[in-house]
């Protein structure tokens, strides 16, 4: 497993995150400014518990999403899902605090569990067993994997399988490597609540003679409406799932600024050349139109297919549908700085009432983390050095 500073992917190891940010006066922040008006979180009178009776603030919190080698591991890999908190963005900073009082998150290998869960890689040809083991869980799960094929019974439906994986049991699924591409996975049991909870992740198959970029990155995206994990909580809140009324929008789990965050967030970082890709997952239930600032890049794979070279062009925004992957490619070759990277949905990029946040993350360039505007950004995110 691999989580270095930045995105999933290729970013940064700590020791190079600090010798490029040694002269921004960054060590020691503590993240305690505000732009705009800050928000508050949800109070009520109700006890934050969950459904088995646990207190919420017993409950362990979610880490980022680890990049998990199947293939180092012989082929397989056991995951897990129990009840924890998810600190979208824990601070007082841009219009936060938002958090998701429970949600329930996957974990890999009795590794720790997180919002989105493990990222899965493995190579073409490589099929793996994956393990759904509840066997200290609480509620039924199944695990579906898109755009795979497998057979009938590895599909991870209930209804037209007839397996459902319950508490106190294990079950095994083969999912073969066989459609290279980035693709989606998710509990598919009760989907419209589980999902919502947080139970989904990536699961990337790369191609036979797989050429990686210089800088590779994993991006899944997310629209929450938090009166689920809310009411599972404990509060006294209606959840219907006829009338989503999404207010939380978050990359790999958190919102700006929190997504800025070194360790616990997911800044792109790029030395000025780099040749760099980006694996985009919409895991939630609406359309997010991304775009980057400054950069062009071209879409390069949909839904785990790769795009003819006549059909790839160079562009800004690309719309992402609920489920559907694309892989983004672009060069590092502007004006070395610091570029926004969000949805053009600008409803998206708000924590409450407050621009900036939401749906918001960054392109950084290395040269630039040195730089006074960099550590400002690093106290908005919360990065203590």
């Amino acid at each position: 497993m691999s989580n270095p500073i930045g995105a999933p992917g290729d970013g940064l190891s700590r020791r190079e995150f600090v010798k490029a940010t040694s002269t921004a006066g960054i060590l020691g922040l503590a993240g305690c400014a505000s732009l705009g008006d800050s928000g508050t979180r949800p109070e009520t009178n109700q006890p934050r518990t969950q459904n088995t009776g646990t207190p919420a603030q017993d409950l362990p919190t979610t880490s980022p999403p680890e990049v998990v080698n199947v293939d180092e591991q012989g082929n397989q890999v056991t995951i897990q899902s129990q009840p924890a908190r998810h600190d979208v963005h824990p601070l007082e900073t841009m219009g936060g605090p938002v958090e998701l009082p429970q949600v329930w998150a996957f974990s890999a290998d009795d590794g720790p569990p997180s919002v989105p869960g493990p990222i899965l890689r493995t190579t073409e040809g490589e099929d793996m067993e994956v393990t759904l083991d509840l066997t200290d869980g609480q509620m039924p799960h199944t695990i579906h994997f898109h755009g795979v094929t497998k057979t009938w019974k590895n599909d991870g439906v209930p209804t037209t399988t007839g397996i459902t994986v319950q508490p106190g049991e294990k079950h095994t699924y083969e999912i073969p490597a066989n459609v290279p591409g980035t693709h989606l996975y998710h509990c598919h049991y009760q989907t419209h609540r589980h999902m919502e909870m947080g139970m989904y992740g990536i699961l990337r198959v790369d191609p036979k003679g797989y050429e990686p970029a210089d800088k590779e990155y994993f991006m899944t995206l997310r629209d929450w409406d938090s009166r689920l994990p809310r009411q599972f909580a404990g509060e006294d809140v209606t959840y219907d799932p006829r009338n989503r009324q999404p207010d939380i929008f978050t990359i790999n789990g958190k919102s700006a600024p929190r997504t800025l965050h070194p360790e616990k967030g997911s800044p792109i970082i790029v030395k000025q050349g780099d040749s760099v890709r980006v694996h985009m997952v919409n895991a939630g239930y609406m359309s997010h139109p991304m775009h980057i600032h400054n950069h062009r890049f071209r879409v390069v794979e949909k839904d785990g297919a790769q795009i003819p070279d006549a059909a790839v062009h160079e562009q800004d925004v690309a719309n992402i549908a609920p489920g559907q992957r694309q892989t983004l490619e672009l060069d590092a070759t502007v004006d070395p700085g610091i570029y926004l990277m969000h949805c053009h949905k600008v409803n998206h990029v708000m924590n409450g009432q407050t621009y900036p946040g939401g749906m918001l993350g960054g392109i950084v360039y290395e040269s630039v983390m040195d730089t006074d505007i960099f550590a400002d950004l690093m106290e908005y995110a919360g990065y203590e050095g």
